[in-house]
């Protein structure tokens, strides 16, 4: 997921997140949280720095990387920060990658044991110029974390691979506690917003990696033009392949270049997908304007 830029934020105030194309008297007034650093926060962005690693809660300009640094939990990027795909939603940088850190596996383990994490999420770009994606990276990361971290649970964000089935196993074999690949958006928005995915491909992704034993999560952003029908249509193909864990968001406009917000929805909006995706099945779903991919996502391994 992308959010509006908040490199401009200075610590310790409130802030009215903004899209740069929107201007600030149009903003809902819910669009509100505290920039604060503290100790856990500066410690976060010293091991990242220290072990040349990576968050998406950086490369995405997450709005919630204060919440979550000072409550000492981060998301980590894999395979680089540099993506071999253009969604037009994205603020991740897209063009060619650098070559694969073979140690990069090991420096997570390590973060998650500074850290002392419980539970860690792990994501990556995409890498479609790999033979398998980079599923291999994702395998090793794990692999790593458990031996050094043999406590702590795992939660993987994957890209669909372009559909390659042994790619997908090579990660579910090594079991995470839970496998989350994010819809993002409505299938007739798909082909214009993720132009270089395909809607059914995600969809079957995460049927095929309930069918090797896995914990499944999607997330969905709203505001890029779709409609609440729609945004429900996705909602009941998640549950007709059995994915257990939904996240819905409200869309923040990254830069001028990016898709511009269609529309902001109102709290009670999400609040009803929420109750309406709980009375479709799904064990648990955070819906919000600033909820997104990783949100409480600890909780949600648990089944709190």
């Amino acid at each position: 997921m992308s959010f509006v830029p908040l490199d401009h934020l200075r610590s310790s105030s409130t802030v009215n997140h903004q899209p740069s194309s929107v201007s600030r008297s149009r903003l809902p007034s819910w669009f509100k949280i505290q920039a604060k650093t503290g100790p856990n926060y500066l410690d976060i962005k010293q091991i990242m720095d220290r072990l040349n690693l990576h968050t998406i809660c950086e490369e995405a300009d997450c709005p919630n990387r204060w919440e979550c640094w000072n409550a000492r939990t981060a998301t980590f990027l894999i395979l680089g920060d540099i993506c071999t795909r253009r969604c037009h939603y994205c603020s991740v940088n897209t063009g060619r990658p650098l070559a694969v850190d073979q140690e990069e596996p090991s420096r997570i383990a390590e973060a998650v044991q500074a850290l002392g994490l419980r539970h860690v999420v792990i994501t990556s770009v995409n890498r479609d110029e790999l033979l398998d994606g980079g599923a291999w990276v994702f395998a090793e990361t794990i692999r790593r974390t458990r031996r050094l971290n043999p406590i702590c649970t795992i939660e993987v964000l994957i890209p669909d691979f372009e559909g390659n089935e042994e790619a997908l196993a090579t990660v579910c074999v090594e079991k995470p506690e839970i496998l989350n690949h994010n819809i993002e958006t409505v299938r007739r928005l798909f082909p214009s917003i993720r132009p270089q995915g395909k809607y059914q491909r995600s969809i079957e992704l995460l049927a095929k990696a309930k069918q090797q034993g896995m914990k499944t999560k999607s997330g969905l952003i709203l505001g890029m033009g779709e409609t609440l029908d729609e945004a429900r249509e996705v909602m009941r193909d998640l549950r007709t392949v059995d994915c257990d864990i939904m996240t819905i968001g409200q869309y923040l406009q990254p830069t001028r270049d990016h898709l511009p917000v269609a529309r902001f929805y109102d709290p009670s909006e999400f609040t009803l997908l929420k109750e309406e995706g709980l009375a479709m099945g799904f064990t648990r779903v955070e819906s919000g304007p600033l909820v997104r991919s990783s949100y409480h996502a600890e909780q949600q391994v648990a089944g709190r």
